[in-house]
C-alpha cells in the first residue's frame, strides 16, 4: 500500500473515531438532558455571602457548583428570591444542601379552568352608583392566561385618557404581535412567558401557536374581556345572545400575561408572570387556572398571590371544574379569592321531538343548515359501534353504515362535547342528541356544534333512551329556539363548579363565592373557531363558553370596580364586601339550587353566596386582614420557618409564647370542624370559639346580630350581641361559641350569622362538619 493510500485510510479511521466520539457524547448529553427536571430554587436573600455584590452572581455561583451545563431560566426578586433552572435529581439534592437555600420545588403543570351578565348583576340599572370616574380608568386588571387577540372590539380604547403614569409595564413583541399596532390605551400591557414550558415540551411550534402575547386559543381573550372589556355593540355568536358585551370594569385597563400554551401552564412561567405583573403595577390579578390542592408552600400560585396581596393587589382565582365532588377545589389559600360558578337567567333552547309525540328541552348554539321538516331515523351510538365505549362517540368508534343520515344519541363523558358531534358528522350522521349521565345530572352547557345537535339532561336522556330501545323504528328531529331570557330559577350552582370543604385548611370555608360562569358571551380569538376544534373553520368575534374560568374574571372586574370606588380598601376588604353582601336565596326565600342534585345548595357549593356588586359597594362593615394576620395563620399550620419563608418571602419565626388558632383568622365566613367520638355515647359537648373583628366603612350606628341554624344540632352564642360604631374605620371585636355533641363522621350542617343596622346586612355563612 503506497503512502497516499495509507494517509487516506488513516484519515478515514480518525474521522470515524471522531464521529463515534461525537455521537456518543451527543447521546450522553441528550440522556442527561432527558434526566433533568425543572425546579424553582428559593434562596434566602439575607444569607448571601459577603464575597458577592449582587444576588444574581450568588445564584449563578450556587448553580455552577452543582452543574456545569445548567442555566438560569428566570430570576425572581419580588414574590420570592431565587431562580428556576433544570437539574438532575442528584444535582437538585446537592444544591438543596447548600448554604442559603430555602427550598427547591419541582415544576408544576396547571390547567385552564375552562352580553347579559352586567344586566343580570344589576349593573345597568344603577350605573350612577359606579360612575365613569378617573379612579376606575386608572386601575389595571392583569390576566394570566393564553394571551390576547388585540383586534377584538372589546379592546377599543375610545374615550379613555392617557395610560396611567404609574404604569411600568410594556407590550412585548413577537410573532404576529407589534406593540405599536396591537396595544393601545385599553390594552396597555402584553407579555409572554415560555421558558418553563419550552424546557419540558421543547421549542414552541410557531405553525401551531404564536411565540408572542397573541392568543391562538381564545380562552385568554374571553377571560380578559369578561373582566374589563370595553362596551362592544352588536355582540353575538351566530345571532345568539345579541346585544352589547361589556366587561365588569369596562373603563379599567387590561394587561395580559401569556403563561398557557398548547401543552399547559407551568409554574416557573406563572411565578415569573406574577412577579412581573406586580412590578408593572397591576391592581387586580385574575387567574382562571389551577392544579390540585398542594400545601401552600408547594403552590406557586399561592406563593405569587401572597406577594401580590402584600402590595395591595386583589387576586382572584377559579375554584376549578371538578364538581360536584366534595374536596375538589383548587386555589384555596385565604389570601386568594376563590370563585365558583353559577348560571345566568339566559338560555339557548333546542327541542327534541320524538316520533311518539314526546318533546324534550335541551340547549344548543348550532346555527347551520336546519334539519328536514320530517323526522329522521334515530339510533343509539352504543348500538352503532363495534367498540365497548361506542356510546361515548369517541373518534373512530361509529360504524358509518349504521349512522348515515340518522340522528345519533351519544352519552356525555370522556371527550369534549363538540368533538362527539364531529365524530357523528364524520361518520355521516345527520344530527346528534347529547345525553347527560350521572356525572352531570341536569346541567346543560350550550355549544356551537358543527352539525345539528342539542344537549339534554339526564332525566330527559333516560326517557329518550326508553323510546329508542322500545321502538323498532325510532325517529326524531331537533328544533332550535334561539335565545331565551328570564329563565328561572337563576342563578343555580353549576354542576362542574368545584366544591368544598377545603382539603388543606378545613377551618377556612371555600369557595368564597360564586359568579356567572355558564354560557358566557365575551371576546374571542380570530385564530380558532368557537369549538376550538382544528376542523372548525368558522371565525367569530365573540364566543359563548362555560367554566369557573368564566366566573373568576367576573369577580376580578367587580373587584376593580370596588377598588375604584374605595381606593383605600385592602384586598381583604374588597373580598369581604363581596362576600358579606352575597345572596344565598331567591326573592321567594328559597335557597339557591344546585343543578347537580336539583336540591338546595350549601355553603360548600357557593361559599358566601352569589355575588351582588351593588350591595358590595356599600357593605357597612368589613372583615379586614393584614400580612401579619396571614403570617400568624401560617403558624397555625405548624409550618417551619423555611416553609413560611417560601410562602411569604421573608424570615419569620412563630412565637412559642403565642397560642395560634385558625379560628382567629378574621375571615368573613365560618368553617367549624368538630371531631367525632368525643365522650361516651357521643354525649360530651365540645365548644369551639372563633373571634372576629369588624371595621366600620359606612355611617355610624349600632349593629345587632342574628343567628340562624335550622337543624339545632349546634348551639351558637355571640358576644356581644350588639356593636356600636361612632366613626369611620372604627373596629369592634366579637366572639362566636359553637357548641355541639359528637355526630357520625361525615355529617355536615349549615347556618348563617348576620349583623344589621337596619340598612345594611353583613352576612357570614356557617358550615359545620364532623370528622
Amino acid at each position: 500500500m503506497d503512502m497516499e493510500k495509507q494517509r487516506l485510510l488513516l484519515s478515514a479511521l480518525l474521522l470515524l473515531l471522531c464521529c463515534l466520539h461525537t455521537s456518543k457524547a451527543a447521546a450522553t448529553e441528550k440522556k442527561q438532558h432527558q434526566n433533568k427536571k425543572t425546579y424553582i430554587v428559593h434562596m434566602s436573600k439575607s444569607h448571601m455571602p459577603a464575597d458577592f455584590v449582587e444576588h444574581k452572581q450568588w445564584y449563578d455561583a450556587s448553580l455552577r457548583s452543582v452543574s456545569d451545563s445548567a442555566e438560569i431560566m428566570y430570576t425572581y426578586d419580588t414574590v420570592i428570591h431565587g431562580f428556576s433552572t433544570q437539574l438532575t435529581e442528584e444535582e437538585a439534592e446537592a444544591l438543596e444542601k447548600q448554604h442559603g437555600i430555602v427550598s427547591i420545588l419541582p415544576e408544576t403543570r396547571y390547567e385552564l379552568h375552562t352580553t347579559r351578565t352586567p344586566m343580570f348583576l344589576g349593573l345597568d340599572m344603577v350605573a350612577n352608583m359606579f360612575p365613569a370616574s378617573t379612579s376606575e380608568s386608572d386601575l389595571t386588571v392583569g390576566v394570566l392566561d393564553t394571551g390576547v387577540w388585540p383586534e377584538s372590539k372589546s379592546f377599543d380604547d375610545t374615550g379613555l385618557g392617557p395610560v396611567p403614569s404609574s404604569w411600568k409595564g410594556q407590550c412585548e413583541e413577537g410573532k404576529n404581535f407589534k406593540a405599536a399596532t396591537n396595544c393601545n390605551r385599553k390594552l396597555i400591557g402584553a407579555r409572554f412567558f415560555s421558558k418553563g414550558y419550552e424546557a419540558i415540551q421543547g421549542p414552541i411550534d410557531e405553525s401551531k401557536e404564536s411565540n408572542s402575547p397573541r392568543d391562538d386559543d381564545g380562552h385568554g381573550t374571553h377571560t380578559s374581556t369578561t373582566a374589563a372589556g370595553s362596551a362592544a355593540s352588536d355582540a353575538n355568536l351566530f345571532g345568539y345572545a345579541p346585544g352589547i358585551a361589556r366587561g365588569m370594569a369596562a373603563r379599567a385597563r387590561v394587561a395580559m400575561y401569556k403563561v398557557c400554551w398548547i401543552g399547559g401552564c407551568f409554574s416557573t412561567d406563572i411565578l415569573a408572570a406574577m412577579e412581573k405583573a406586580i412590578d408593572d403595577g397591576v391592581n387586580v390579578l385574575s387567574l382562571s387556572l389551577g392544579g390540585g390542592s398542594p400545601d401552600y408552600y408547594r403552590d406557586s400560585i399561592a406563593i405569587g398571590a401572597f406577594g401580590a396581596m402584600e402590595k395591595g393587589i386583589f387576586v382572584s382565582c377559579s375554584a376549578g371544574n371538578a364538581g360536584p365532588s366534595s374536596f375538589s377545589l383548587s386555589n384555596e389559600a385565604p389570601w386568594i379569592t376563590t370563585v365558583g360558578a353559577g348560571t345566568l337567567d339566559r338560555d339557548f333552547p333546542a327541542y327534541v321531538s320524538l316520533g311518539n309525540g314526546m318533546n324534550f328541552t335541551g340547549v344548543s348554539l348550532y346555527n347551520g343548515t336546519a334539519l328536514p321538516d320530517t323526522s329522521l331515523p334515530f339510533v343509539y351510538a352504543g348500538n352503532a359501534s363495534n367498540s365497548t365505549s361506542g356510546n361515548l362517540c369517541m373518534s373512530g368508534t361509529l360504524v358509518p353504515e349504521k349512522v348515515a343520515g340518522k340522528i345519533v344519541l351519544c352519552d356525555r363523558g370522556v371527550t369534549a362535547r363538540v368533538q362527539k358531534g364531529e365524530v357523528v358528522k364524520e361518520a355521516g350522521g345527520a344530527g346528534m342528541i347529547l345525553a347527560n349521565t350521572d356525572s352531570n345530572g341536569e346541567e346543560l352547557v350550550a355549544d356551537a356544534h358543527l352539525l345539528p345537535a342539542t344537549a339534554v339532561g339526564q332525566t330527559s336522556g333516560d326517557e329518550i333512551k326508553k323510546y329508542l330501545f322500545s321502538n323498532p323504528n325510532p325517529t326524531a328531529t331537533i328544533i332550535f329556539g334561539g335565545t331565551k331570557v328570564g329563565v328561572q330559577p337563576s342563578p343555580v350552582v353549576a354542576a362542574f363548579s368545584s366544591r368544598g370543604p377545603s382539603s388543606i385548611t378545613p377551618e377556612i370555608l371555600k369557595p368564597d363565592l360564586i359568579a356567572p360562569g355558564v354560557n358566557i358571551l365575551a371576546g374571542w380569538s380570530g385564530r380558532v373557531g368557537p369549538t376550538g376544534l382544528s376542523v372548525d373553520n368558522r371565525r367569530v368575534g365573540f364566543n359563548i363558553i362555560s367554566g369557573t374560568s368564566m366566573s373568576c374574571p367576573h369577580v376580578s372586574g367587580l373587584a376593580a370596580l370596588l377598588k375604584g370606588a374605595h381606593l383605600e380598601w385592602s384586598p381583604a376588604a374588597v373580598r369581604s364586601a363581596l362576600m358579606t353582601t352575597a345572596y344565598t336565596a331567591y326573592k321567594n326565600g328559597e335557597q339557591l339550587q344546585d343543578i347537580a342534585t336539583g336540591k338546595a345548595s350549601t355553603p360548600f357549593d357557593y361559599g358566601a353566596g352569589h355575588v351582588n356588586p351593588l350591595k358590595a359597594l356599600d357593605p357597612g362593615l368589613i372583615y379586614d386582614l393584614t400580612t401579619d394576620d396571614y403570617l400568624n395563620f401560617l403558624c397555625t399550620l405548624n409550618y417551619t420557618p423555611s416553609q413560611i419563608a417560601v410562602v411569604s418571602n421573608r424570615n419569620f419565626t412563630c412565637s412559642e409564647s403565642v397560642k395560634y388558632s385558625v379560628a382567629d383568622l378574621n375571615y368573613p365566613s365560618f368553617a367549624v370542624p368538630f371531631t367525632t367520638g368525643l365522650g361516651s355515647g357521643g354525649n360530651k359537648v365540645t365548644v369551639l370559639k372563633y373571634t372576629r373583628t369588624l371595621t366600620n366603612v359606612g355611617a355610624s350606628g349600632t349593629y345587632k346580630v342574628s343567628v340562624s341554624f335550622p337543624s339545632g344540632s349546634v348551639k351558637i352564642a355571640v358576644e356581644p350581641a350588639a356593636l356600636s360604631f361612632s366613626q369611620m374605620n372604627e373596629k369592634k371585636m366579637y366572639t362566636v361559641s359553637f357548641s355541639a355533641s359528637s355526630m357520625p363522621s361525615g355529617t355536615k350542617d349549615f347556618g348563617r350569622l348576620q349583623w344589621t343596622d337596619g340598612n345594611h346586612v353583613v352576612g357570614s355563612p356557617i358550615a359545620v362538619t364532623w370528622t
